[in-house]
């Protein structure tokens, strides 16, 4: 098949390149036009230079066919203080445009990686998400990523572009981004900071495993089709667990002392959130410190059983690939 990618060279776009390029399929990249793509050259892949928010710029990547789109290109955390705007303008509407660019062009199936944000936060830790629950998204970026599933949908019922959907969750593995850093570098010190008990739970999103299933999907276009399915590892895990297993892994763990910081105060992180965010700012720590005590943890197993996908089911392994990525390239 021929076969396009937005969000290359990003963390998952450049792991589903990398994964494509050992296969007979043709693969191309849409690319941001300001981005490095120095890490696409190991690999047989033409590059589009566009701008998702450039409708006009998307043609070019879809002369000559494809038959199947991974839209994995988004924003989370825009640099600029008054930089909201970009989550609409890029993961709502920029979606729309790469619909309407592959409507145009008689694409076949359009795979968008959507977020857990788009769905929001579990209403009891008893309950698991799961992909019949109705989304609640409770900031900008996940109402920009639940707008472009709608998009996604609409196309689907006015033009019939067949699509799967997936939500993975909290990232981890390799090319991990600075914002993991940090964190494991907060672990090394001793003293990270934990909102609440530290008993929330949090699905994990091990970025291999999610190309494995994107390219489950791709293999398995008829049971996939028109399908939302949960990403994540098999099962979720408190915070403290998340962190107590870095600090294993550093070898840092009888270290360990987290600063716990009253549920409350993050509490007021999310008004402030959401308060920056009507008023058209963000701000990165806000906006994690006031997600960080909610339970955010989800059911996989619909994707399981359609996709015969095999999530991982502990934390380790795959955090220690992080941790190994990271130390190589100086990231902590």
């Amino acid at each position: 098949m021929d076969i396009l990618v937005t969000g290359a060279p990003g963390w998952l776009g450049t792991r589903l390149v990398a994964e494509l390029d050992e296969t007979d399929h043709d693969v191309r990249c849409l690319t941001y036009v300001e981005a490095d793509t120095s890490p696409l050259n190991d690999y047989d892949v033409a590059e589009y230079p566009a701008d998702l928010r450039r409708r006009e710029t998307l043609d070019d990547a879809f002369e000559g066919g494809v038959d199947v789109v991974f839209h994995c290109a988004g924003i989370i955390h825009p640099p600029d203080l008054f930089g909201a705007d970009q989550f609409f303008a890029i993961n709502a509407d920029g979606t729309r445009n790469m619909l309407d660019a592959a409507t145009s062009h008689g694409v076949d199936h359009f795979v968008y990686v959507s977020s857990n944000a788009a769905q929001g936060f579990n209403d009891s830790p008893n309950e698991l998400m799961t992909e019949e629950m109705p989304c609640q998204p409770e900031s900008n970026y996940g109402e920009s990523k639940y707008e472009a599933e709608q998009h996604v949908r609409r196309f689907h019922q006015e033009h019939g572009v067949d699509y799967t959907i997936v939500r993975p969750c909290w990232y981890y593995g390799p090319r991990q981004p600075d914002r993991m850093d940090r964190l494991m570098k907060m672990i090394e010190g001793g003293h990270p900071i934990i909102f609440g008990d530290g008993m929330n739970l949090r699905s994990m999103t091990y970025v291999p495993s999610l190309v494995e299933a994107l390219l489950a999907i791709m293999d398995q276009l008829s049971v996939s089709k028109n399908e939302t399915y949960w990403i994540a590892d098999e099962r979720p895990y408190t915070t403290n667990y998340i962190y107590r297993t870095i600090a294993d892994l550093l070898g840092v763990a009888d270290d360990l002392r987290p600063i716990y910081v009253p549920t409350p105060i993050s509490r007021l992180m999310e008004i402030a959130d959401v308060t920056l965010g009507n008023l058209g700012m963000y701000e990165q720590n806000v906006h994690v410190a006031g997600e960080m005590s909610r339970h955010i943890a989800c059911d996989p197993s619909k994707a399981m059983n359609d996709l015969d996908w095999e999530p991982p089911t502990d934390l380790t392994e795959g955090m220690r690939a992080s941790i190994e990525w990271a130390r190589e390239h100086d990231g902590i």
